[in-house]
């Protein structure tokens, strides 16, 4: 599918699985985040809508004039940290290349790259909205010694 041209209709009717629209204030600044901190791919950017994509995963970034009729626009605080409560996991990131990038782009370092017993190297990247990416690797026998 060609995110760059396929109409609304068609993309929302080709949506399965899990979906992420994530509400934020400055769509384009949170996409240019994305894609030069994670390497994303931003697809149909403007300052209302973005589709994001990362390896074969997809999710929509949206600003808060897209959601005027949707009730989920009532209860958004006015002040940060929007993201509470919620890990975005990107499994296929390194998280230390991610940290390097991070704070370059704007975001900020929750918590640097470090091993954690489930078997992942993560580290904890708050955007300008509170939202946690959680960029990870699987460690590998290097890292365990």
């Amino acid at each position: 599918m060609d995110y760059e041209t396929v109409s609304p209709g068609v993309f929302g009717a080709s949506l399965r699985g899990i979906g992420l629209n994530i509400l934020v204030r400055d769509v384009e600044a949170t996409a240019a985040a994305l894609v030069a901190v994670f390497g994303m791919g931003a697809h149909r950017l403007s300052e209302d809508f973005a589709i994001m994509t990362y390896g074969d995963q997809l999710f929509q970034l949206h600003s808060d004039t897209t959601y005027v009729q949707n009730p989920l626009l009532s209860v958004l605080p006015e002040n940060p940290p929007r993201g509470g409560g919620i890990e975005i996991r990107l499994y296929d990131s390194d998280p230390d290349a991610a940290a390097e990038r991070a704070e370059s782009a704007g975001l900020t370092i929750l918590h640097p790259p470090h091993d954690k017993p489930h078997g992942l190297r993560e580290a904890y990247i708050l955007d300008r909205d509170g939202y946690a990416w959680v960029p990870s690797r699987p460690l590998d026998d290097t890292d365990k010694s």
